[in-house]
């Protein structure tokens, strides 16, 4: 057993860096959307493709209103940080009580 709980362990570790990775991916977006950034640079780029599709399903399930704030990258950062909390949690306490 402490074989499958090293294999969580190891998992929620791998979880907590990607959804950390990916949140600073956000803050980055949500950053660069202030300037009026190059779309053919390609940091710009690689932020708008990892982020997009994440962001356009959140915006789809948003009433927006006409005032043109675009709050889906703070659903999202919100939608990570119970991620973090929750579902890495979770699986470290698996893991834990697996051992």
């Amino acid at each position: 057993m402490f074989i499958f709980a090293n294999l969580l362990s190891a998992l929620a570790v791998i979880l907590h860096y990607v959804l950390t990775i990916y949140m600073w991916i956000i803050v980055a977006r949500a950053i660069i959307s202030w300037v009026n950034p190059d779309p053919y640079n390609p940091i710009v780029r690689f932020l708008y493709q990892t982020t997009e599709p994440v962001l356009c399903r959140v915006r789809r399930m948003l009433p927006m209103p006409m005032t043109g704030l675009d709050f889906s990258p703070i659903v999202v950062f919100i939608i990570i940080l119970f991620l973090e909390n929750f579902l890495v949690r979770t699986i470290q306490e698996i893991a834990v009580r697996l051992q």
